[in-house]
């Protein structure tokens, strides 16, 4: 089955860290929640923030803020948790807000831009302009390396 002059279409939820919009797959999300409480975990790394009870399943959670080196603000109403699937592995990531599903065509995105000593650039995978907006896309594998999968197992 070839796919050659289709133009194609990734779906994605957009969310929000200070003043920048994030995208990630929406086939890579199983759902997103209000901020719940989050049991600390101890000697966790300072990115993973505790777990939650998300419907019977033990989440890990991480605060995306610190992953990207950005300071860390008071949780609010409209912070949430964005739930990720990655390598069978349910991992809730939180992000300032979440409101968008968005249809971005695949030929909009361009190749992660060279951004020299941003901390967040290794977990970029493109960057896509819609309308007016600019969109950077998560590398959900950099942003949540094993180390911290391989934490969260040894503490589990």
């Amino acid at each position: 089955m070839s796919t050659t002059n289709l133009v194609q279409d990734m779906k994605v939820i957009v969310f929000q860290i200070k003043d920048k919009e994030y995208a990630i797959p929406v086939d890579k999300v199983s759902g997103i929640e209000k901020l719940l409480h989050i049991t600390r975990v101890p000697k966790a790394v300072q990115l993973v923030k505790g777990v939650i009870n998300l419907r019977g399943v033990i989440t890990p959670i991480i605060d995306l803020r610190v992953r990207f080196g950005l300071e860390e603000l008071e949780y609010n109403d409209s912070t949430r948790i964005i739930v990720v699937i990655l390598d069978d592995m349910e991992v809730g990531l939180i992000v300032d807000s979440a409101n968008d599903v968005l249809d971005i065509p695949v030929d909009s995105i361009e190749p992660q831009p060279e951004v020299v000593g941003h901390s967040a650039s290794e977990y970029i995978s493109g960057v896509a302009k819609i309308e007016k907006r600019l969109l950077v896309l998560i590398n959900l594998e950099k942003a949540l390396s094993l180390e911290v999968n391989e934490n969260m197992r040894k503490e589990g």
